[in-house]
């Protein structure tokens, strides 16, 4: 493995809490580490990286736990936009699974009552909005594939990730 591939390797942070933050390549790991804002993290295995310079030898274990206090980031959800939406609903109509000719339906329908919050904003395809029209899709005898609602935390999203593949690995040994 060359040095550049060997730095782009990743390393999960973790909060001095001990919450999963994110992956960071190997190169960030190791300016943590050495300026001491990190310390590394022994879980079930001695995985790492020798990390060699002409006068010292570091380790670099797959995980890292920050030392400094930091404000960890407050995560707002963001407004309900097109852009925002299609993102939650990966760009599918959430009634036929279409990719094509997408508009924002609001669940309930504005004239009935129906805000524009994330419970009641899905992505529909020109033709399911066309159809449902200004009904329910109860009304319209339609089904939604997933229910509306927020977008969850990045962070939180990613230390569930991380700690459901860890039980999955543990669970081999």
């Amino acid at each position: 493995m060359s040095v550049t591939e060997l730095l782009t390797e990743s390393v999960v942070v973790f909060s001095q809490n001990y919450l999963p933050l994110s992956r960071i390549n190997l190169r960030r790991a190791i300016l943590l580490l050495v300026t001491q804002k990190a310390e590394p993290l022994d879980f079930y295995s001695q995985e790492g990286w020798e990390i060699r310079s002409p006068n010292v030898v570091l380790w670099i274990p797959v995980h890292i736990r920050l030392t400094v206090t930091h404000t960890e980031r407050v995560w707002k959800t963001p407004p309900v936009t097109r852009r925002e939406v299609l993102r939650r609903d990966r760009q599918t109509c959430q009634y036929c699974g279409s990719h094509k000719k997408l508009t924002l339906d609001h669940v309930i329908p504005r004239s009935k009552g129906g805000k524009h919050s994330w419970d009641n904003v899905v992505i529909a395809c020109e033709r399911c909005n066309g159809f449902k029209g200004d009904r329910t899709p109860q009304q319209a005898g339609m089904e939604l594939r997933t229910q509306p609602k927020p977008p969850a935390n990045p962070t939180l999203l990613f230390a569930n990730q991380f700690w459901r593949n860890h039980e999955s690995v543990r669970g081999d040994l």
